[in-house]
């Protein structure tokens, strides 16, 4: 038999039965290293260096026990997050590790780091003053605004708190399950719950006014969707034809557009109850129909201009429409009706409302796309006082 090849591998049998595989690999220090990997078969033992051999190529180093946790977070991010999560959650969580984690905990060894240094990091986030952390004066190492006398002290919500925390959690976890720490540090610290509050919603008067208002704009058919069937703003905008049946009156969501990297993409929904069909109202029907025709107006007016990419809203020349100009049209719309809500306070809307008309929660859950229903009902739902007092005197009329 020929020899092999420096860091082609070697595999071995064990007296156990067993599987003993072997190959040289770049570790995440800088240094050449031979690792070992196991298995029950010599073909899974194949598959693992294989592998293995494939990182290297890419130039995706392997970790080791004696590296930092920038140098690790590097690596998960890379192998883990950006192949198994959504573009979008790679997005964010590179945004964390790299604003927040690495500059606090970065050159903490992740065999040696401790959960007091962790807890001590964590609270310095949440009580460091946002300004100050980013305008750094050299001449009097100060922060400039504190050195102006004018420190701004916006400190980081109890939410992004939470969430820099999770993603720290969720790296460290996965060295755990890598077996290069024996314990994830990050779990036994406590950070504070966020307190949610209720999404503003429209009562039905307002609602009413809102649809006949819009009635007269090119997205009057998005803003009853909105309202009406609960659809967030990525799925409203990544809504395509093909997934809306005007004859049998129903609607699949199935993707949604988001700025991604710089680029616009259709991507899956939030969550896997995201993806849903539901049934269409004749309100929903009626404002779908005349904003196809108003589209083919559209199309024929751009002529050679036209870019078919098959979606519903678009703009007037057919592209992707950019979630955040989607306030051209709703800011000038919620100022001439005196509201002062987001556009995605309309989510709330229509689930407050299906609520308020005894619709039962699961069924609006489905509607709506939410994960659980315990969101439904602690997030989003907010009685109003009439519907209060309705109850409360059900129930005294009850009792006297």
């Amino acid at each position: 038999m020929a020899k092999r090849a420096n860091g082609e591998g070697s595999i071995t049998r064990r007296k156990d039965g067993t599987y003993h595989g072997r190959v040289f690999v770049t570790t995440t220090s800088g240094i050449r290293k031979r690792v070992s990997v196991y298995g029950k078969t010599r073909e899974e033992v194949r598959q693992k260096i294989t592998e293995l051999q494939s990182q290297e190529n890419q130039g995706i180093p392997v970790p080791d026990t004696n590296m930092r946790l920038e140098e690790y977070l590097v690596y998960w991010l890379a192998t883990v997050v950006k192949v198994h999560r959504r573009p979008k959650t790679y997005q964010g969580y590179e945004s964390v590790v790299r604003v927040h984690i690495v500059p606090g905990l970065g050159r903490k060894k992740i065999r040696t780091l401790r959960a007091a240094e962790v807890r001590t990091w964590l609270a310095g986030v949440a009580s460091e003053c946002q300004c100050c952390k980013h305008g750094w004066d050299k001449e009097r190492r100060e922060p400039e605004c504190c050195a102006a006398g004018d420190c701004c002290k916006t400190l980081l919500s109890r939410r992004m708190v939470q969430s820099i925390h999770a993603v720290l959690r969720n790296a460290l976890q996965n060295a755990v399950r890598e077996e290069l720490i024996v314990r994830n540090v990050a779990q036994l610290v406590q950070v504070p719950t966020p307190a949610y509050d209720t999404g503003k919603g429209l009562r039905v008067a307002e609602a009413r006014l809102l649809l006949r208002e819009s009635s007269t704009d090119r997205f009057h058919a998005l803003y009853v969707l909105a309202l009406v069937m609960g659809l967030r703003r990525g799925e409203l905008l990544g809504l395509r034809w093909d997934a809306v049946d005007l004859e049998r009156e129903t609607l699949t969501v199935e993707r949604a557009l988001q700025r991604v990297s710089g680029e616009l993409k259709l991507v899956m929904p939030k969550t896997a109850s995201s993806i849903r069909t539901v049934p269409l109202p004749p309100l929903v029907v009626k404002a779908l129909t005349e904003h196809r025709e108003r589209q083919a107006q559209e199309r024929a007016s751009a002529g050679m201009d036209w870019k078919e990419h098959g979606l519903v809203f678009t703009s007037r020349v057919g592209t992707p429409l950019e979630p955040d100009n989607l306030r051209r049209s709703w800011y000038p719309l919620r100022k001439r009706l005196g509201l002062d809500l987001r556009f995605h306070d309309l989510r709330h809307s229509a689930v407050s409302l299906l609520l308020d008309l005894g619709v039962p929660p699961h069924i609006v859950r489905q509607i709506v796309g939410h994960s659980d229903i315990g969101v439904t009902m602690k997030i989003y739902a907010h009685a109003s006082l009439d519907e209060q007092r309705k109850a409360l005197g059900k129930l005294g009329d009850a009792l006297s």
